[in-house]
Order: C-alpha cells, then structure tokens, then sequence
C-alpha cells in the first residue's frame, strides 16, 4: 500500500474511532438524550462566563441558524439557559445549568484521559514529533 492511501486510510480510521469512542463512553447514563454534536456545542458554551451566539457559532463553525436548531433542543431539555444581555437586548447569551455543567465536566474528564493516555505511549522525542505533527495537520485542515 502506497503512503498516500496508507495516510488516508489512517485519518479516516482514527477520526471515526475517536468519534465512536466519544459516543461509547459519554452519551450513557443521564446523558443519552443528547448527541455527541449536542456535547461539543456545551463544551464550545463551557463554564465560565456566559457566551453569545455568535461567539459559539463561529468556535464551531457553524452558522447562527444551524446553532440555534440545537440550541433549543439543549434548553428544551435543560443543559443550556439563553438570556437576553441586559447591555444589548438583540444579544442571546448562553450559559449551562447545573445539568450542563456536569455534561461539560464529562466531556472535559473523556478528552482528558484520553491525552493522558496517548501520552503514556510515546516518549519524549516522539511525544514532540507527534505534537508537531497534529499541528500542521490542524492548520492544514483549518486552511482549507
């Protein structure tokens, strides 16, 4: 096999796997009713403070619109609160709920121990290569 489908064969692979692997262990439980996309869009709010619409359109790339479908789904099912800003009243700001910050701190423990565990399988020169690896490939993605 050539490396160029070898490359395209792992990518492939890897994306689906972490994607099946984020499903398996996080929408379980109390947490069945919402989506993997449902997880990232209150990963993308967090915990902090509040955030407006726009703000978590554009860290997901995604439109307003697309963002608003979902976002109802999370109110209607109580993850997310939407307030109007006491400053700007055309400006809906997003916080989690109590149920939403402990999907948030699930999420945040699943990405955590998986880095931990990748970690644990290189050393330190091949933890470096592979760090800068990942990156090229990010900004190669976000490029296109």
């Amino acid at each position: 096999m050539d490396k160029e489908r070898l490359l395209n064969d792992l990518l492939v692979m890897l994306f689906n796997e972490i994607l099946d692997m984020e499903q398996k262990a996080l929408i379980t439980g109390s947490f069945r009713e919402i989506s993997i996309n449902d997880m990232h869009i209150i990963h993308a709010i967090g915990v902090k403070e509040s955030r407006n619409m726009s703000a978590v359109a554009k860290s997901m790339s995604v439109t307003v619109g697309t963002l608003t479908t979902a976002i109802n789904n999370l109110v209607k099912k109580g993850y997310v609160a939407r307030v109007r800003s006491a400053e700007d009243k055309r400006v809906v700001l997003l916080s989690l709920t109590d149920k939403g910050i402990s999907a948030y701190k699930k999420h945040a423990g699943f990405h955590r121990q998986m880095v931990q565990s990748v970690m644990e399988g290189f050393g330190g020169e091949e933890l470096e290569v592979l760090t800068r690896a990942l990156e090229k490939l990010r900004r190669y993605f976000k490029s296109v």
